[in-house]
């Protein structure tokens, strides 16, 4: 008779306690729960969920203003190595990517191995902008495979492995000469 009594008056007591402790931590929350939160202080209003993720460090060269600048300042060396047109920019050639130091790997890997950068760069981000890219294999459907998938679709004879390790290395190579 004692055993039941403690257990009718621990779930008389204890289970509504813990339920209402419970449900202020929810509606502490809001009604989108807490990543909404953040991103409505972002101020940013994308609906795209990857941009809701912050950088490790403000001093990222993805950072918002840092990124322009970097681009700015790696245009002209780009020129120069025959990576960029004398009419383009790093900034239109890397808007489909998150991280410049992936476009910068992709414009090295499209140039050494004399494979179209547009077509490499549609293949590895899964993004297609307005450039024809008809003449290309690309894979199907509009989803990112990396670059180094790319390189074994675009170029099914060269050492795909490798190839993205160099482009990545002198993509790196290109971030520190200006000092990113």
């Amino acid at each position: 008779m004692k055993k039941s009594l403690h257990i009718f008056a621990i779930v008389l007591f204890v289970v509504p306690i813990s339920l209402t402790l419970g449900a202020e931590e929810v509606a502490a929350q809001g009604p989108a729960g807490s990543g909404a939160a953040a991103a409505a202080q972002d101020g940013s209003h994308s609906l795209n969920p990857i941009k809701w993720v912050k950088k490790d460090s403000k001093n990222s060269v993805d950072a918002s203003g840092n990124r322009g600048d970097a681009e700015k300042k790696l245009t002209p060396s780009l020129r120069a190595q025959g990576l960029l047109a004398a009419d383009a920019t790093a900034t239109e050639a890397c808007e489909p990517f998150l991280e410049l130091v992936e476009c910068l790997a992709v414009m090295h890997a499209s140039h050494n191995l004399g494979v179209d950068f547009n077509c490499l760069r549609a293949d590895s981000t899964g993004v297609h902008t307005s450039v024809d890219i008809s003449g290309c294999k690309v894979a199907d459907g509009e989803k990112a495979q990396g670059l180094n998938k790319a390189i074994r679709q675009l170029k099914p004879d060269a050492n795909a492995k490798q190839a993205t390790k160099d482009a990545e290395q002198q993509a790196k190579d290109d971030l520190k000469a200006i000092g990113a």
